[in-house]
């Protein structure tokens, strides 16, 4: 249906129609900005989001447990996904809200030459009705005119005293008034018949065809704002398949969660490969009381033989290092007050638990191998160049690549000499563990103590002559940080020339055999009991004196520590 055939006389209403049509257009485009606005400031939280729970730390520090690594398989989904959703901005910055607002300017400025073009005819056509109408009524005025000259011509013709002259002059006068009447009829006439030609140019031709192209151009406008609808569904879907796969990505991540993989994990994280403490022995200290009374002894019934004889019960001792230690031997009950007292960081590795150790050490000789695997191509990389150049002079000296070579060689001999050494390490924390197994294993059987004990740093061996990691004596006190490892032998005993004995201090129980080779140093075995007379100064050594008396140094990391109140607290070093 044509606007130029039904809507011949709308043209204000048209007009009034087609900016309508543009400010709504205008009103969409607005309604698009503010959606990309939030597209854009949506994808910038995600971003801000994400960064904010990523990990700071390198991988290797990262922990390995499925619900840290499935939440960062979330978060680097989450960023794709905070990048689809960029996408969709910019499909609908570009695509939809830029071609709205250049179609908007192209648009007001065709509307504004139509309508021009519009009023233009119109008012032609109103020109060419004003000089219809002016010929109209000056023809009206002349027949007007004619007809009183008719009528004086008439009165003075009829009258018997008018003079001949008037009777001329009012003929004469009749005849001019006539004659210009026939003139504006004619006038009019042309007037009329070119008023009527112009005014059906308009209706028919200039009218349909200037609404017919303002329906043509919000027709445009109604099929343009289709096509941004159909833009603006189009960016959404077409990042749907890779949403969802960032959605299936999260849905993946949360099914690879397993508290049982969580459970080793933290088994091997933490795993000491020590044994469980044994049994504490009882330490009889009432064989040195005097014996008086009617009885003459002290009775050494149990105390539930005891309270079955209706005998009153002995009170603890409060330096008894059963009492002392018995909220701290329960692993869900007081919480122990142990610290523990740190070795410094070793080359090897010994300063760790044996399990520990064997795994910085796997590491370590995985980093090498790597580092290794990198020499030796670049090695073969130089290598081959170098045959390059001698078989091809005119593209380099051979002689230049050989200081590189070398360099390279030499840096493949130190990854070597670093490698064999942390695989004799492992090998030695390897085949040392089993042999704790092996006697794990015949301790269970036969239900006694074997005579080698695996040392703190995961050393383990028959002959005490033969540990690798046991550490020197060393003088007390000494400054931290510089170990003497050949103790002079005699400054040990100078301090034990006193005749007073020193106070005890505390107690402690062996946790592995020691020998004391060097002079000042005490033999201990496996789960005996020493008093402290002398506490660990920083340099590794905590002075013990045995029941029979004998004092000398103990490596510290070697018992457990258990201080009396009256000094320097109870704290346990292990």
């Amino acid at each position: 249906m044509s606007w130029g055939t039904e809507l011949w006389d709308q043209f204000d209403n048209l007009d009034k129609h087609t900016q309508w049509g543009i400010d709504f257009l205008e009103r969409y485009s607005k309604f698009v900005k503010e959606r990309l606005d939030i597209e854009q400031n949506y994808a910038k939280q995600l971003r801000t989001l994400v960064k904010k729970y990523c990990p700071k730390r390198s991988k290797e520090e990262e922990p390995r447990f499925t619900t840290c690594v499935s939440f960062y398989s979330i978060l680097n989904e989450l960023n794709d996904y905070a990048g689809q959703r960029e996408v969709v901005a910019e499909e609908i910055a570009h695509k939809v809200y830029g071609e709205l607002m250049t179609y908007s300017q192209d648009l007001k400025a065709e509307r504004k030459h139509h309508l021009q073009e519009g009023r233009k005819a119109q008012q032609y056509l109103d020109h060419s009705w004003k000089q219809m109408d002016n010929s109209k009524k000056k023809f009206e005025r002349e027949c007007k005119e004619a007809e009183k000259c008719q009528l004086t011509f008439d009165r003075l013709d009829n009258d018997i005293n008018a003079t001949k002259s008037e009777v001329e002059k009012a003929k004469a006068q009749l005849y001019l008034r006539t004659h210009m009447a026939d003139e504006s009829k004619n006038e009019y006439a042309a007037q009329l018949q070119n008023f009527n030609g112009e005014q059906w140019k308009h209706f028919n031709n200039a009218i349909p065809h200037i609404f017919k192209n303002l329906q043509d151009m919000d027709e445009r406008r109604t099929v343009k704002l289709g096509e941004t609808y159909r833009s603006f569904a189009e960016a959404e879907r077409r990042v749907i398949p890779i949403v969802s796969k960032c959605l299936e990505g999260m849905v993946s991540a949360a099914k690879a969660v397993n508290e049982r993989k969580d459970s080793v994990i933290v088994v091997e994280s933490f795993k000491s490969g020590f044994d469980p403490p044994g049994d504490f022995p009882f330490e009889d200290f009432s064989q040195n009381l005097s014996r008086t009374g009617s009885d003459g002894t002290i009775s050494n019934t149990p105390k539930g033989e005891r309270d079955k004889d209706g005998g009153p019960a002995p009170r603890s001792d409060p330096k008894h290092p059963m009492s002392r230690t018995k909220n701290k031997l329960w692993l869900f009950g007081k919480k122990p007050k142990w610290s523990v007292k740190m070795a410094p960081s070793l080359e090897d590795f010994s300063h760790l638990p044996p399990e520990q150790r064997r795994k910085r050490l796997q590491q370590r000789i995985d980093e090498l191998n790597k580092e290794l695997q990198k020499e030796m191509d670049q090695r073969d990389a130089l290598n081959k160049m170098k045959d390059v150049y001698e078989k091809n002079p005119q593209m380099g000296d051979p002689i230049s690549l050989q200081p590189k070579i070398s360099e390279t060689i030499c840096n493949m001999e130190k990854l070597r000499s670093e490698l064999h050494k942390n695989e004799s390490w492992l090998s030695e924390v390897e085949g040392k563990q089993s042999s704790r197994g092996d006697r794990r294993h015949s301790a269970d059987n036969h239900h006694q103590t074997p005579q080698g004990r695996e040392s703190p740093e995961g050393s383990y061996t028959d002959d005490t002559s033969q540990e690798h990691h046991t550490p020197h004596p060393r003088p007390s006190p000494a400054k931290p940080g510089n170990p003497n490892p050949n103790p002079d032998p005699h400054e040990f005993d100078d301090e034990f020339d006193d005749d007073d004995p020193m106070p005890v201090i505390g107690h402690c129980k062996a946790l592995y055999s020691f020998g004391g080779q060097n002079e000042g140093t005490l033999v201990m075995a496996e789960d005996e009991v020493l008093y402290i007379i002398e506490e660990d100064k920083g340099d590794g050594w905590t002075r013990a004196r045995k029941q029979s008396g004998e004092e000398g140094y103990v490596p510290t990391s070697y018992v457990e520590i258990t201080m009396e109140k009256n000094s320097k607290g109870a704290v346990t070093y292990i």
